[in-house]
């Protein structure tokens, strides 16, 4: 057996951060005068910011907004996110297991170090701007092992790395959704998630 190492993704698989970006959404409003349905707009968490300020703001716009949201999101997105049930027992369980946890996020690395710092949420490994694909460099390179995540294209980066998908049902994709992505578990969040890698570790071990 490899030594265990467990990706996990960050926005609503290890923390709900949708009070804050959505905060964050209405303060870009207020600075930059165009109307973003902040509830809609975190009701989508997981592709890139990018994508989703490109539904609001017109092309040649959208680098600047980008910015704008990042230079905003330290001093309205931090302090209201909270973990998601489950979410220390999960880590807590890796280490119990003898691995190691490395977060994968598409959030900017900066970002989402300030997320974990905020909550004590303590990573060996965090790798960000990633997504979908491009998430499965870094599961290699870190010896993931599992990786875990709430969106379809979390799931599209386990199949990429060649590692199980477990997923959560706690972000915008559905049970079925995520088992047609290709999860190799899928479960309602991640309070079941000690007892799950458990059955994964056994099948491995008699495969």
């Amino acid at each position: 057996m490899p030594l265990l190492t467990v990706g996990f993704d960050l926005d609503m698989t290890l923390v709900d951060s949708r009070p804050g970006i959505a905060a964050t959404y209405r303060a870009l409003t207020a600075q930059t005068g165009v109307p973003v349905d902040a509830e809609a707009a975190v009701s989508r968490l997981g592709p890139p910011l990018r994508t989703e300020i490109a539904r609001w703001f017109p092309a040649e716009q959208v680098d600047e907004a980008v910015r704008i949201f990042r230079e905003l999101y330290p001093a309205y997105a931090i302090t209201p996110t909270v973990p998601l049930p489950g979410a220390r027992t999960a880590l807590d369980a890796v280490r119990e297991r003898g691995g190691r946890v490395v977060v994968v996020t598409s959030k900017l690395g900066r970002l989402a170090r300030l997320h974990l710092d905020h909550l004590g949420l303590a990573v060996d490994e965090l790798a960000g701007d990633l997504f979908a694909e491009e998430k499965a460099a870094a599961l290699r390179e870190h010896g993931a092992t599992y990786y875990v995540g709430d969106h379809v294209a979390d799931m599209v980066a386990a199949k990429a790395a060649a590692v199980p998908g477990i997923a959560v049902a706690t972000g915008p994709c559905s049970v079925d959704e995520l088992r047609a992505a290709g999860a190799a578990a899928v479960l309602p969040d991640l309070t079941g998630f000690p007892a799950a890698l458990d059955g994964m570790i056994r099948l491995a071990l008699t495969q």
